[in-house]
């Protein structure tokens, strides 16, 4: 199993150092498969934390085994003072109740937006009360502590809708202090993603790169050459890959991301699991 950059207390001192940090400073850490976690003047957001071995369990004695490659960075219980946590979809690496329920009893206050879509199953899953959630839908944009969200539906594999026309697959736009940052959740390309990313300029992006193999028999993603090209035709600031890594049967090789990038003249930026990256703005 490979070990984490930082882990346990480590990674918590380092989280703890950033918070007295009032400048505008970006400060970035990639907690596994999709989940980061972004700080600037003492705010955070939390997208997607996936922080248990629930799944490895519940396929265990299957013909689909989710075998952990990388160690947990944190016990969710230890993961305070968080302001808002995301979940872009109901796929339990994105919408974990194991480690949801405890990042909630550790930030009691902390704000949870999800897509307005899966309100129902969210409520279902997390025992929670229906109307707690925060929705959001594509082409819709809140303010939720003082943080700027922009829905953007994603393609995993494919758009899809309630019947009121709410995306289940999500990703979400921020606007965090002078940064704009896109976490995609999950998803492919799908016309029009370009033009609509295009409508920011985005200084940060986290994208999959594990890409769609039939065989895997889960649902796909961007692979390294597709991530490298959107963030090329985005003039995107920097991008950070995610969605590996985590179990054995779907992950990729972030060194093909890195000579795609190069290749389209992109800004990357490889984390390990519990590293963090930091990121000023030019004067």
């Amino acid at each position: 199993m490979k070990e984490a950059f930082q882990k346990d207390d480590a990674l918590l001192q380092s989280i703890d150092s950033a918070r007295t940090d009032k400048s505008d400073t970006l400060h970035t850490w990639w907690l596994g498969q999709s989940g980061f976690l972004v700080m600037s003047a003492g705010k955070t957001v939390l997208f997607d934390p996936y922080l248990s071995d629930s799944l490895t369990r519940k396929y265990a004695e299957t013909d689909k085994p989710h075998t952990r490659i990388t160690e947990l960075v944190i016990d969710p219980f230890l993961l305070k003072g968080i302001d808002i946590i995301t979940s872009s979809h109901n796929h339990t690496d994105h919408l974990d109740q194991e480690t949801l329920v405890a990042l909630f009893e550790a930030n009691p206050e902390t704000q949870f937006i999800i897509p307005e879509a899966n309100r129902e199953f969210v409520a279902t899953r997390m025992g929670c009360d229906p109307d707690w959630p925060i929705g959001l839908n594509d082409g819709v944009s809140i303010e939720v502590e003082n943080i700027a969200f922009h829905g953007l539906a994603s393609a995993h594999d494919e758009l899809k809708t309630n019947d009121k026309g709410e995306h289940h697959f999500m990703g979400f736009v921020i606007q965090l202090g002078p940064w704009t940052i896109y976490h995609s959740g999950d998803t492919r390309m799908y016309d029009g993603l370009n033009d609509r990313l295009n409508n920011f300029q985005i200084d940060l992006a986290f994208l999959p790169i594990n890409g769609f193999k039939a065989e895997r028999r889960v649902a796909g993603n961007l692979n390294s050459e597709e991530a490298a090209r959107l963030a090329a035709d985005c003039k995107i600031g920097t991008t950070i890959p995610h969605h590996y890594d985590l179990f054995e049967f779907n992950t990729a090789d972030p060194i093909k991301f890195g000579t795609e990038c190069s290749k389209h003249g992109v800004a990357y930026k490889i984390l390990r699991n519990g590293e963090r990256t930091t990121f000023t703005k030019q004067s």
